[in-house]
């Protein structure tokens, strides 16, 4: 569960679950990372760098640290020469895929949409 935060409400008393959910995921990167651990199942840590080339690598090491204190994913060390690492999703990251699927035919809804209104305005 993410932590208590100074003007946010803890949780263990949010409003509405749906802050859950979106607490989890917030940020730029963590959904990316989901829907990619969805889409190959199993990726090394050198695999996000090539699969998302805008994140920096401090950045994809806190988003993976967050996800795995969330439980969503899990890392696997294999104690090598040079070192490798790899992250799968647990069950509860692949319990957010059906509503991930939903978010991304949203997305697509909107951006057609969206679109539309925008050349039938110009």
């Amino acid at each position: 569960m993410p932590d208590k935060r100074i003007n946010k409400v803890s949780c263990d008393n949010y409003k509405c679950e749906i802050e859950i959910t979106l607490e989890v995921l917030s940020g730029k990167w963590k959904a990316l990372i989901i829907w990619n651990l969805y889409q190959h199942t199993i990726i090394r840590y050198n695999e996000f760098k090539r699969i998302i080339p805008e994140i920096t690598q401090k950045m994809l090491t806190q988003q993976l640290k967050e996800l795995e204190k969330y439980k969503l994913i899990s890392r696997k060390d294999y104690f090598s020469n040079p070192p490798k690492v790899e992250y799968t999703l647990t069950e509860i990251g692949k319990s957010l895929i059906p509503i991930m699927k939903d978010m991304d035919k949203w997305g697509k809804e909107y951006i057609k949409i969206y679109n539309e209104e925008k050349d039938n305005i110009n």
